[in-house]
């Protein structure tokens, strides 16, 4: 069964047993769904719909942010609810060590050597982290440990042997 039609059938069962936040959490998330097939003329792939549930919860998270800034608790903790239904619906979130461990081997994969190569190692992790990481934190620990490989590098490079500092002239004496 797709993701598409467990979404579906979980719908009506929610609308049979009464269970309005459910209900109308899977609703919204249909819509968004319904919307990107409409647009493109074709039923959307699972890939396409977990795209659009990952989006959701985001959306969600941000919203728990805003309210918990303007000190609506009450919304946020309706938000945090949904995010719940959502995610069941979502793969498993890789833990940090999990996270460490891809990101070590994409380094390693791309021979990626300083922040510059941030681009490529993101790219390389995308297909492994989607759905199951949130990007932004993916991003922060990527920054991490090419800074770390960075400066171990610099760390490791010889330094000048003239004592002229930065000039590159003969030393002063």
């Amino acid at each position: 069964m797709s993701l598409r039609d467990r979404l579906h059938d979980d719908i009506t069962a929610a609308m049979r047993s009464g269970d309005v936040l459910r209900r109308d959490t899977l609703r919204m998330a249909w819509s968004s769904m319904y919307a990107l097939e409409k647009r493109d003329h074709a039923q959307l792939s699972d890939d396409a719909t977990l795209a659009v549930l990952v989006r959701e919860v985001k959306s969600r998270r941000e919203s728990v942010e805003a309210y918990r800034k303007g000190g609506r608790e009450d919304l946020a903790a309706k938000e945090e609810a949904e995010i719940g239904i959502i995610a069941a619906y979502l793969p498993q979130p890789l833990t940090e060590d999990e996270l460490h461990a891809l990101i070590a081997d994409a380094i390693a994969a791309t021979g990626a050597g300083s922040a510059r190569d941030l681009g490529r190692v993101m790219g390389r992790l995308a297909g492994a982290t989607r759905g199951r990481a949130d990007g932004k934190h993916v991003s922060g620990l990527v920054a991490q440990a090419l800074a770390a490989a960075d400066l171990a590098a610099h760390d490791a490079a010889p330094h000048g042997g003239g004592g002229a500092g930065s000039a590159g002239g003969p030393p002063v004496d």
